[in-house]
């Protein structure tokens, strides 16, 4: 089993599939009225709906973002900048990542997060003409306030926890859940070693960001996640939709 795709609805498919191939460095295919943009390998692709009617990213919500991850956070926001694309700043974040953030044309965030630490990526690594290439959806982020009750129905449907990472400054802590048979090189998931390992990983992880006793509302725009392996529809913990992929 894998997570396949994040189902998102939008205002203008043709619009925004164009925006992650030109831009990001997708491939886009069509599924009836629906367009699908995703890389090449294991991880995740995107289902892009029409339907939307236009989307606003909110601490309140449920979805939150996807994060890429790719070999140069640098090469991309220099790319980015080039595309006129608003980039936010390269920084190591905490013990978590070098990352930066930018937004989609219709308001959906997307994380940028290097494979390895600032100070750690290996000279030359990446392609200045093709900084995308090596690019995966690393993480699909949803919100929650109950992780007990979230980590019963992942790991029923099959998930292993590959890492908790505690996010102090910001009042949460972050729970990272694969379809997978791998290891984390510690076997204390609260190890720091364990997350360059982890932004190395092929496959679409699912990133719970908990903040403990929060409620969070679904997002009409979220249209749930695929599950390929999965046989039949279900809602998780939050009601929104897990579906066959």
């Amino acid at each position: 089993m894998r997570l396949s795709a994040l189902r998102l609805r939008v205002a203008d498919p043709g619009r925004l599939a164009d925006f992650y191939r030109d831009v990001l460095g997708m491939s886009v295919s069509h599924e009836g009225p629906n367009l699908r943009v995703g890389y090449p390998g294991q991880d995740a692709d995107l289902l892009l709906m029409p339907g939307g009617n236009g989307y606003s990213h909110d601490r309140g919500h449920r979805y939150w973002k996807i994060g890429i991850t790719l070999p140069n956070v640098d090469l991309a926001a220099s790319h980015l900048r080039r595309m006129g694309v608003p980039v936010s700043e390269p920084n190591q974040f905490l013990d978590i990542g070098y990352m930066c953030h930018l937004s989609d044309p219709e308001g959906f965030v997307i994380e940028l997060l290097q494979h390895d630490f600032e100070g750690n990526r290996p000279e030359n690594v990446g392609d200045p003409a093709l900084p995308f290439s090596e690019a995966c959806i690393g993480q699909i982020t949803l919100r929650t306030g109950d992780i007990a009750s979230e980590d019963t129905f992942w790991r029923k449907q099959g998930m292993q926890l590959l890492s908790i990472q505690e996010v102090a400054p910001y009042g949460f802590d972050l729970h990272f859940y694969a379809f997978t048979d791998e290891r984390p090189p510690n076997p204390d998931l609260w190890a720091v070693e364990n997350r360059e390992w982890l932004w190395k990983r092929p496959y679409t992880t699912l990133e719970l960001q908990h903040l403990p006793e929060a409620r969070f509302a679904s997002v009409p725009e979220y249209r749930g996640i695929e599950v390929q392996g999965l046989t039949q529809p279900m809602q998780d913990v939050q009601g929104d939709p897990v579906l066959p992929g």
